[in-house]
Order: C-alpha cells, then sequence, then structure tokens
C-alpha cells in the first residue's frame, strides 16, 4: 500500500491533488488540481548572496534597479533581502588613542563620529538629535570606562567643548578658527587693521606659538587705538565702531590657548592640527548615500553605520 504520508498537500485546501507545474527562477513550482493553487516551496535563506548584493548596494554603489536585473529578483524581494542583512559591529581592543570628534548633519538626523588618529580608522559611531556639548563629554568618559588611554583630543570650536576636558591635551582645528576670522573679516577685507589679522590667521599653520602669539601682541598695539573707537547715536549711546574686528582678535586671543597644542606635545605623540580627515569623511558618507535616493531614515542609517563599520 502507498504510503501517502509522503505526498505533499496543498497548502490553501489540504487536498493531495498536487502536480508539478514547471520552474520558476530555477525553483520548482506546484499546482492543485481542485483549487488551482499556485505555489514554492519556502527555502533557507541565501545567506552569502544576501551579502554579495549588501556589499554591491553599499561600497559599489547598486541600485534596487541593477541588482534585481542581476539576481532575477522583483524591486521589493531585493528590498527585503537587503532588509535582513544584521549588521555586527567589530569589537576594538582598548589601547591609545587620539581622539578626532566631529558630528555631522544627515538631512533629518546627526551622526557623531569618533576617530582615531593613530591607526586613521573610525572608532565610534553614533546617531544623535542634535549637537551637544553633553553628548560629547558622556562618550569621552565612557571611552575612558572602557580602559581607552586618551592621549589627546582634536576637535572644531564649539563653546565650552575646549574648556571641558581640562585634564586631556585638546587642539583646536586650525581650519575652523580660520573660517571663523574670515566669517568677521570676509575674505578680501578692506580695512589695513583686518588685512593684517587675516594674513596673521593665514599663518596659523606655519609657525609656531611663541612666534605667533608676538606677532599677535604687535598687531594689538599697532592698532589698540583704533579698537578703542567708538560711535555715539543721537541718545549718547555708544559702541564700538570696529566691533567685528575686536570679536576676530577676541577670538584668536582666546583659543590661542588650544592652537598650538600639537606643538608643545610634539616629540610625546603626533597630533593633528585640524579634523580635515573627518570632513572629508562625512562627505565620503553623503556622496554613496545619495546614489540611493527616497530612502526611509531607517535604511538610510543602516547603509551610513554599514560602510562605517565596515572601516573599524
Amino acid at each position: 500500500m502507498e504510503n501517502k504520508s509522503y505526498k505533499k498537500h496543498c497548502k490553501k485546501c489540504k487536498n493531495q491533488t498536487i502536480k508539478k507545474d514547471w520552474f520558476m527562477r530555477w525553483k520548482q513550482r506546484y499546482k492543485c488540481k481542485s483549487c488551482w493553487h499556485v505555489y514554492q516551496n519556502k527555502t533557507r535563506k541565501n545567506n552569502k548572496e544576501i551579502e554579495e548584493m549588501w556589499t554591491k548596494y553599499s561600497e559599489k554603489r547598486q541600485i534596487y534597479k541593477n541588482l534585481s536585473e542581476e539576481y532575477w529578483y522583483t524591486l521589493k524581494t531585493i528590498q527585503k533581502k537587503l532588509d535582513s542583512k544584521i549588521l555586527k559591529e567589530k569589537t576594538v581592543i582598548p589601547w591609545e588613542v587620539v581622539l578626532l570628534i566631529d558630528t555631522t548633519y544627515f538631512w533629518d538626523f546627526w551622526i557623531m563620529l569618533f576617530k582615531n588618529a593613530i591607526t586613521w580608522k573610525p572608532l565610534k559611531v553614533k546617531i544623535v538629535k542634535s549637537e551637544k556639548l553633553e553628548d560629547y563629554r558622556n562618550w569621552v568618559e565612557e571611552l575612558i570606562q572602557e580602559w581607552w588611554i586618551i592621549k589627546a583630543i582634536v576637535s572644531d570650536w564649539k563653546k565650552g567643548l575646549l574648556w571641558w576636558f581640562w585634564d586631556i591635551p585638546t587642539q583646536m582645528c586650525i581650519f575652523h578658527q580660520t573660517k571663523i576670522i574670515t566669517k568677521y573679516l570676509t575674505k578680501k577685507p578692506k580695512l589695513e587693521a583686518n588685512k593684517e589679522l587675516r594674513n596673521l590667521t593665514l599663518l596659523l599653520k606655519h609657525t609656531d606659538k611663541e612666534s605667533f602669539t608676538y606677532l599677535l601682541w604687535e598687531w594689538h598695539n599697532k592698532y589698540k587705538d583704533f579698537l578703542k573707537q567708538k560711535t555715539y547715536s543721537e541718545n549718547w549711546k555708544w559702541q564700538y565702531t570696529h566691533r567685528k574686528t575686536r570679536s576676530a582678535y577676541n577670538s584668536l586671543k582666546l583659543n590661542l590657548k588650544f592652537l598650538f597644542i600639537r606643538y608643545d606635545y610634539y616629540w610625546i605623540i603626533k597630533i593633528p592640527n585640524t579634523t580635515n580627515w573627518l570632513e572629508w569623511y562625512f562627505w565620503h558618507l553623503k556622496n554613496n548615500v545619495s546614489f540611493h535616493r527616497w530612502l526611509k531614515n531607517e535604511r538610510k542609517i543602516k547603509l551610513i553605520l554599514s560602510l562605517i563599520y565596515n572601516k573599524i
């Protein structure tokens, strides 16, 4: 007697009137003679195929349409397979580190990135709602608790950020300091005092602390009467005539302590004087994401994290 336990059952009407019905994408298809329901057996997920698809999608800039033509799947199926990809963050052994820290805006969310300037690789990444000083401080404290030895920090200009880590050498980005001076004086200032101050700022990457301090002090002595000029209104209320020049000078004077940390510790450890690597890397991430238009925030975040995890 024939053993019917091995016969296939229709998934819709539960009858055993099943016959083979050609192939679909190299997989056997079945049809029920009773209800004419057509189906295929579920197969296990091909993790190797998903890994290949994700690599082409994230690193080789292949869009859904290209993957659909290559793997013979519909766009929805491609989307589901890519969504099933699980990201794994690499664990890094705590060691000495020179931190480059910065945050950038990705259209609807912010990404905070810490980079190790010794190995020139990303260290940690976090999705935040906005750029806050408390997030920087809490994350640095977390690294210290994880037994990371933080030799120095390089950051852009944020009020209070440079003064918070008083026990860690903190280098201010020279590029951002130059941008601050340009904001006050413009690229082509007309006043002679502004021209000299801007040219002095452009020497930051070519000079040392003692020379720059002396030149700044000399400039101030030359134009101290110019900076004290006042303008009176009809109500005898006064204000400084050259307020932007004063702001530019005060910015240099206030941040002078943090602009030459690199030279103070030159013989101990090499510290970068800019965060340009992070700026370039953020541009690289945004360029890769821009190939995949109209992504949801969840998929966009997953793509960005994958690109960063691959570099760790």
